[in-house]
């Protein structure tokens, strides 16, 4: 069932109040158009690597993979139909990798907020008219002040600064040109995802944001790119960015910094080699003579940072579709490295435990075969208890250890400046 009902409010807010009001799994996305909020569960796709289970109404039904996990579970999802939103772990580049690997969701109750309306969808009338008195009554109190401190600058830091000399080695030997390794931060007490989500986004300008529980992972991110948007009509878009420098606040200082970037070798390097390796994914993928480098090394500034950007495009070969385009891109370049296959296995090398999550993507896909795809990076992550941030920073040949920690120090301030304590809840406004 289908309501249209007109929406002037601040359609942020309004999303992280409803996600605070939620009792059970929800996914808040912020896509180029507007923002979308899925909850309560209809249908939901589990991808393993061997197999996708559809789990609807109580019954499960297993389906062996054929191609790739991504494309069985793109065909199943079809077959049901609708709107799906989830998420994608970093661990499906891995074959060695077991458990759940991805999972979508086909909400009971959706709202999608753009141009002055909003669009409800719900199972039942009742649901319905609660969709509509809920998002009445989300002008959220002011957000609290007090946040949660982390040791953002130290921790970890000598082990980090160890992986990287590790991975300078392999560079240097000639089994990889490029590895984009992380590090972890644990967040100490209780906080509030919503509140921290809101906080967070209203210092952020993200290509993307996302707020989500489900499948056991609650997150919020501010994602400073796609890994892959795909049009209907079989357009498909990535938009790499590397090469890095800290926002302070003080023009004349970024512009300085922003002049040092342009100039560095080594980040203009990791950049280009970048591009060259998405072009050469989308090759594969579109009709010849149809891949294009739109934008090359503009600036994007993405909260505590300002990025190189590219964007590539192309247009899909007949038979290739949306989860196809995903399968190929995934994981990012940015966030795995060059070649893919010897990075990803040299970060499970060296990387302590699963990235999960990080590095992986949140996904909004539509029936009609559209797809939108966020890269998890500069997010806050809980799951079986524990909450931490993460970051990465790219090595390539001219790294230093030095430099690619104080990367993940000014990457990782996007996040943690804005931790709100879950004694300081956002809610309604009374």
């Amino acid at each position: 069932m289908r309501r249209v009902i007109p929406f002037a409010g601040d359609a942020l807010a309004a999303g992280a109040v409803l996600c605070a009001s939620a009792a059970g799994e929800y996914l808040f996305y912020e896509d180029a158009e507007g923002v979308s909020l899925a909850e309560g569960e209809l249908a939901r796709v589990e991808v393993y690597r061997d197999r996708v289970s559809l789990v609807n109404s109580g019954s499960r039904r297993d389906f062996p993979v054929h191609g790739t996990p991504l494309a069985t579970a793109g065909s199943v999802l079809r077959e049901v139909g609708g709107r799906a939103y989830g998420w994608v772990a970093f661990e499906l580049c891995l074959d060695s990798a077991g458990g759940e690997l991805a999972r979508f969701l086909l909400p009971r109750r959706e709202i999608r907020i753009s141009g002055g309306e909003a669009t409800l969808h719900a199972a039942t009338v009742a649901e319905l008219d609660d969709l509509e008195r809920r998002l009445g009554d989300t002008t959220a109190t002011p957000l609290p002040g007090e946040r949660i401190e982390v040791d953002t600058r130290d921790h970890g830091a000598a082990a980090y600064e160890k992986s990287v000399l590790a991975a300078l080695d392999e560079i240097h030997a000639g089994n990889l040109d490029k590895v984009i390794l992380s590090r972890s931060v644990p967040v100490p007490g209780d906080l509030d995802l919503p509140a921290t989500y809101l906080a967070g986004r209203r210092a952020n300008d993200p290509a993307r944001s996302f707020l989500l529980r489900l499948g056991g992972w609650e997150a919020a991110g501010f994602s400073p790119e796609i890994v892959a948007r795909v049009t209907a009509s079989g357009t498909v878009t990535t938009q790499p960015l590397a090469g890095t420098r800290a926002l302070t606040g003080d023009e004349d200082r970024d512009a300085a910094a922003l002049a040092e970037l342009l100039r560095d070798p080594k980040e203009v390097f990791e950049h280009a080699v970048s591009v060259r390796l998405a072009a050469a994914e989308l090759d594969g993928l579109c009709e010849p003579g149809t891949v294009r480098v739109t934008e090359f090394m503009d600036v994007r500034r993405r909260g505590s940072v300002q990025h190189l950007a590219s964007r590539v495009m192309g247009d899909l070969r007949a038979g290739v579709g949306a989860w196809d385009a995903l399968t190929g891109l995934f994981p990012a370049v940015t966030a795995s490295g060059i070649p893919k296959a010897q990075a990803c296995e040299l970060l499970h090398r060296l990387e302590p435990g699963e990235r999960g999550l990080y590095s992986g993507a949140i996904v909004v896909a539509d029936s009609d075969g559209a797809l939108d795809a966020a890269l998890v990076l500069r997010s806050l992550f809980r799951h079986r208890g524990e909450t931490w941030l993460r970051a990465g920073a790219g090595v390539v040949g001219p790294s230093t250890p030095a430099r690619e920690l104080e990367e993940t120090r000014e990457k990782l301030a996007a996040v943690s400046r804005y931790l709100v304590p879950a004694a300081e809840s956002l809610r309604a406004a009374s």
